[in-house]
């Protein structure tokens, strides 16, 4: 009974004794406040495994992910740190004595420490800044005070307020006596502070001196790896190798990361000689063969790379990229340089079309909206042109070089083709029987194998599964159809001509019958020899060569290359609109280098083309300034005034004029788009869609391609209806027009009408508009816009009919402003007419 009343009496937290104090104590010291570090600790070992360094950047002192956002609770959160604020909670609520404004359970403030701890690491840092001024300003006799304020700094640099931890823990230092541990993390706070602030060289003080003090080991580590980081940044390569030495020298008393990347940055930070090459690469070889250092493989591989690359050992450095690429462990960053690496390679080398595909998987690998993201998206697009061009060039020129072979060396080049296609596909059939007969003898001895012996074939597992790999050696994935064999599916067309199905095979498709790929006959029968079909080519190749020109002249700044393109053109019998622009540019590098060319092709273009723009801009620079009546840019805008008058044929016919005299020049796209739109408005939907498709096609990485492809993708479907909208009942809401239509020959009646019109429409009080529309070559409207019901509309045309002030009787009639559109877009009047 006794024992029993001192324990009930002792669970009491309103009295102060000795009993009741260290009842509490022992019971948030050893239940509570146990069981919430176990968590706490759990979690940030969870935080540690789970957290990924970006060793391309200077790592945080702390080894915590960081979000952009604040938090308030602790909703999708680490669960591990929601038990260790539940538990810190816990022993607050039930065991704080807090008796006359004064705490006599001394663990209370450990549990204080542990709640900020956990709302800290769950990044709730207004909540954690809470319990950690509690602590300051409750518990001034605590034991916990030192390491409340460091840990109340931190939280204060993590909400973006560096200044005000700084000046606190310099306060710190000068009024209080640390424990070296405390003093080590209070400086790797400052050192982060001042990191934040851009003061890398009073972050590498602060840094030094919290390697000195920590008794941890991994913190030693980190910290000197950034310190080597840091004087990287500043450019002092010999001081940031001799902190890479001393991560090096730790080796297995610090994490293994920090050691390899201290490594490599050596080897970064070292300047290839002839003294030294052979020691470097034995160097990275030896890091290489290491068992050890297989988890880090990949930015092993990487190195080795750009070793090989900087001695000139191409071949050697493309395959430790790709090494590097398949080893790597979803390091984005690293992915993204390999690739960058592979793409400028390849750049360089002038393979465009596989430098594409580099870059579009560098892109792949990169965060939106950087700096190197849009650089690289747009050396892609460039590239896209090139790649597009080049194509054309290769392909036209191997056509035209085939159909120039004699008869007898075409022949024999075919020849040697089906032979060497025979000899490889027979060599890769015998590497995959190999394979096969490999597999098939390591599973016969196996268990399973030998437990197959003897059976009927499609009961024997072993027998079944070598049938199944050479069915797929001889025949691919098959579906199970009528007509398997077939793997070119498209065999059947439809005749373009007269809508019925043909037979034949695709001519564009890759897969050809057996006797079609080993046949000579075949792939000379495929060779164009009608004379127009070659021309046209040989058009299509100079074209591209000049697109080309101007791509590696103006995008690329690469003048040896755009000058040897417009060459061929000059030397390839082009068409005439192609000969004086390529002259000129030609000029114009030959100019840009120094090079004695550039007089001659000066007086080749005045000589040879005297009254054109080219000559006058030799002779008179100040011809090429926008404000010149004759400039490009002057054109289009009086080409643009004729098209805001709806002088749709004119526009049309002198964009193509300009379009072949300006040829090269960047206002041609804009000439394209006008004229484009100029069809659409003269000729209807059709012709426009055509239109679109050929701007937006020829010109792709041009603002009026991009333009076009965007309204064929998004304008284009809304325009295609055709269905008219009802107008059942004569007092439909809507938008109506009343429309009188005119023949184009009738075009001053049609303005004096509209005169009319205009002065009615004022005298009545009315706030209709009134317009005279191009339909198409032949016709127009004058039409009168903004009634709000049919019934207004036909009421209108009633009155100016037969009032005697205005007696209009020219034919007209009403429609939906939705139902005017379409008859605009698909110039289908007859149509509407006949529905209506």
């Amino acid at each position: 009974m006794i024992l029993g009343g001192l324990i009930l009496d002792s669970c009491s937290t309103q009295k102060d004794k000795f009993i009741n104090r260290n009842w509490h104590a022992l019971n948030t010291k050893y239940n509570t406040l146990y069981n919430g570090n176990l968590a706490f600790e759990v979690g940030r070992e969870e935080l540690n495994a789970n957290y990924r360094d970006d060793y391309w950047e200077i790592l945080p002192v702390e080894r915590l992910e960081v979000t952009d956002e604040v938090k308030l609770d602790s909703e999708d959160n680490n669960p591990n740190f929601i038990i260790a604020e539940e538990k810190a909670t816990k022993a607050i609520q039930k065991h704080s004595m807090d008796i006359k404004d004064q705490e006599r359970n001394p663990q209370t403030d450990e549990a204080f420490l542990l709640l900020g701890k956990a709302r800290y690491f769950d990044q709730r840092y207004i909540p954690a800044l809470e319990s950690f001024n509690y602590i300051l300003r409750k518990y001034v006799e605590s034991d916990k005070l030192n390491e409340a304020t460091i840990w109340r700094e931190k939280t204060n640099m993590r909400l973006d307020n560096p200044e005000v931890a700084i000046k606190n823990l310099k306060r710190l230092f000068k009024y209080e006596s640390l424990k070296d541990q405390e003093y080590a993390d209070a400086n790797a706070v400052l050192a982060q502070c001042y990191i934040n602030l851009n003061a890398p060289d009073t972050a590498i003080q602060k840094l030094k001196i919290a390697q000195a003090y920590t008794k941890k080991n991994p913190e030693k580590g980190r910290y000197l790896f950034i310190i080597g980081q840091l004087y990287d940044q500043l450019g002092h390569k010999d001081s940031a190798n001799y902190a890479f030495d001393k991560v090096i020298a730790l080796n297995r008393r610090s994490p293994r990361v920090y050691m390899i990347n201290a490594h490599l940055k050596k080897i970064q930070n070292t300047e290839i000689t002839d003294g030294n090459r052979e020691g470097l690469l034995e160097y990275l070889t030896e890091l290489e063969e290491n068992r050890e250092n297989r988890p880090f493989l990949d930015k092993i591989y990487r190195e080795v790379a750009q070793f090989h690359l900087a001695n000139d050992s191409d071949s050697l450095a493309l395959v430790y990229y790709n090494k590097s690429l398949k080893t790597t462990q979803g390091e984005q960053k690293l992915n993204a340089l390999n690739y960058q690496s592979l793409a400028d390679y390849y750049f360089d080398e002038d393979a465009y079309k596989i430098a594409g595909a580099y870059y579009d998987s560098t892109l792949t690998n990169l965060k939106e909206n950087t700096r190197q993201f849009r650089n690289i998206k747009k050396r892609l697009d460039n590239l896209e042109d090139v790649i597009k061009y080049e194509d054309i060039v290769q392909h036209t020129d191997s056509i035209i070089t085939l159909y120039e072979m004699p008869e007898a060396e075409r022949k024999a080049y075919f020849e040697d083709y089906v032979a060497e296609l025979k000899r490889k596909e027979e060599a890769e059939e015998e590497k995959k029987k190999q394979q096969a007969a490999a597999g098939f003898a390591t599973f016969a001895k196996s268990k399973g194998g030998k437990q197959n012996q003897g059976k009927f074939y499609f009961y024997n597992v072993t027998s079944l599964g070598y049938g199944k790999n050479d069915f797929k050696t001889r025949w691919g994935d098959r579906s199970l159809e009528d007509d398997w064999r077939w793997s070119n599916k498209s065999r059947t067309l439809i005749s373009e001509a007269t809508g019925e199905q043909v037979a034949g095979n695709d001519p564009s498709s890759e897969n050809l019958t057996e006797d079609q790929r080993y046949s000579t006959e075949y792939y000379l029968d495929r060779i164009p020899t009608d004379v127009a079909e070659i021309d046209s080519l040989r058009t299509e190749r100079n074209f591209a060569n000049y697109q080309l020109g101007l791509i590696y002249k103006e995008k690329f700044k690469d003048n040896l290359l755009a000058a040897a393109k417009l060459e061929k053109v000059l030397a390839s019998n082009p068409e005439e609109r192609l000969v004086l622009p390529s002259k000129y540019n030609l000029f114009k590098i030959y100019e840009e280098s120094g090079s004695p060319l550039a007089q001659n092709m000066m007086q080749d273009i005045i000589s040879n083309h005297p009254d054109t723009r080219y000559a006058e801009i030799l002779l008179n620079p100040q011809a090429v300034l926008e404000g010149n009546t004759d400039s490009p840019d002057a054109r289009y805008a009086a080409l643009f005034k004729l098209y805001e008058k709806q002088e749709f044929l004119q526009v049309i016919t002198q964009s193509e004029r300009y379009i072949n005299q300006f040829t090269g020049d960047p206002i041609v796209p804009k000439f394209e788009m006008l004229k484009a739109n100029a069809i659409g408005r003269l000729q209807g939907f059709e012709p426009f869609k055509e239109a679109l498709n050929y701007v937006a096609l020829t010109y792709p990485n041009n603002p009026e391609g991009k333009k076009a492809e965007e309204m064929v993708e998004e304008q284009l479907p809304k325009l295609e209806k055709k269905d008219f909208s009802p107008e059942t009942g004569s007092s439909g809401a809507g938008n109506w027009k009343v429309v009188f239509p005119f023949k184009i020959r009738d075009d001053e009646r049609a303005l004096k009408l509209q005169e009319r019109l205009v002065e009615a429409i004022k005298e009545l009080n009315y706030r209709n508009t009134v317009s005279k529309d191009i339909y198409t070559l032949e016709d127009e409207f004058v039409v009168v816009h903004g009634f709000r019901s049919k019934d207004f509309a036909l009421g209108f045309a009633e009155l100016i009919k037969n009032n005697k002030d205005y007696r209009i009787k020219d034919e007209n009639f009403v429609i939906l402003s939705d139902n005017y559109k379409i008859i605009q877009v698909h110039k289908n009047l007859e149509s509407y007419k006949a529905q209506f």
